[in-house]
């Protein structure tokens, strides 16, 4: 079942049962008698997952069997050295946790695997899609449902990306939890978080399940950078964003917006279907351009020879990148932003946050 020992694969939910569950968080068991990566593996998931998963943790085989006759876990990491004698039935998603070349003959060979000295981030990561996968219909609480910020030019190049992470660094500044969604067919995600993490695809996989199920993998993948911003990880290849649908993007968002307080959607210069369903979601719309002719040039004909303007006229932000000169009454706010000479591009979104 598990062609590679790095790599997560969820266990067959065929033979799960599967019912609908409230869940608010993953209530993960850690089972390791390494005391300090016990402590530093628990502290470090739940400071950077708390909202997702609930840790508890047990160092010796005796403690495990008297935390599993007590009560019941989502999840377990487990070591194989604990795993003797133990009734892993009070743990709906056991997992071994284990170390390349270590033997692992004494625990039951239909464990999956996740291995023990990785980022964090990924093994956090790894649970919530292991748990997401294996029961496809959880139901999720309602909760708040965030502004939905869209980001769009009819024409490349004109600092687009800049202006949407501008805009949700301005949020972040104001104390709200902003998501950035990157929408791009070429992502340039790694460009502005370079450390690596769970493709975004991973979510695209399960954009058929419960908006349960996929409202869990969007909160434990999400990462934050140093700056308090809440992005994806780039995809994992090109047809993986292309292949999406109109309702495929809807559903997304509305599982984003369900987990966090202001959505920044950075979307393709194309203007499709899926632009249009996107722009019917938001509920503010960023219309870049910058000063050349050409960005001018097709600003002035999506304002005047698409009908897809007079339909977001109302909810749409004029944003003049670059020291753009614009119509100010094609719209009702206008954004002005300066151009700054920089070779460092999270510099410039950063400077350029101030001008919202």
């Amino acid at each position: 079942m598990y062609a590679n020992n790095k790599t997560f694969a969820p266990p067959s939910p065929d033979n799960i049962p599967i019912k609908e569950v409230a869940i608010t968080k993953i209530k993960l068991l850690i089972a390791t008698d390494d005391t300090d990566y016990a402590d530093h593996l628990s502290k470090s998931i739940s400071e950077r997952n708390a909202d997702v998963i609930e840790v508890h943790v047990c160092c010796s085989p005796e403690r495990l069997r008297e935390l599993l006759m007590a009560q019941r876990f989502d999840a377990a990491l487990l070591e194989a050295s604990l795993i003797a004698g133990a009734d892993l039935s009070a743990i709906s998603l056991p997992l071994l946790l284990w170390t390349e070349g270590e033997c692992v003959a004494a625990a039951p060979p239909e464990l999956a695997k996740i291995e023990k000295y990785q980022r964090i981030s990924s093994i956090a990561a790894g649970v919530v899609e292991f748990c997401a996968k294996a029961s496809p219909d959880l139901c999720f609480p309602d909760s708040q449902k965030a502004r939905i910020s869209a980001v769009w030019s009819p024409a490349g190049g004109v600092g687009k990306t800049a202006a949407a992470l501008a805009y949700a660094a301005k949020m972040v500044k104001d104390g709200k939890q902003a998501l950035y969604l990157n929408l791009e067919p070429f992502s340039s995600v790694p460009a502005y978080f370079p450390e690596p993490g769970k493709s975004i695809s991973t979510i695209f996989e399960t954009l058929d399940n419960s908006e349960g199920n996929i409202r869990m993998l969007v909160k434990g993948l999400c990462r934050q950078d140093s700056g308090g911003i809440a992005y994806f990880c780039k995809p994992d290849n090109f047809d993986d964003i292309n292949i999406l649908t109109a309702g495929n993007i809807a559903t997304l968002m509305n599982a984003c917006a369900f987990v966090t307080d202001e959505l920044v959607v950075d979307m393709s210069c194309v203007c499709d279907e899926r632009t249009r369903q996107v722009f019917r979601l938001a509920d503010r719309i960023f219309l870049v351009t910058d000063p050349t002719s050409a960005a001018q040039v097709k600003l002035s004909q999506f304002v005047s020879q698409h009908d897809v303007f007079d339909s977001i006229r109302d909810k749409t932000t004029l944003v003049a990148n670059k020291g753009a000169t614009v119509d100010m009454t094609l719209t009702g706010e206008t954004v002005s932003l300066p151009f700054i000479h920089s070779p460092d591009h999270i510099c410039v979104y950063k400077t350029l946050s101030a001008n919202f």
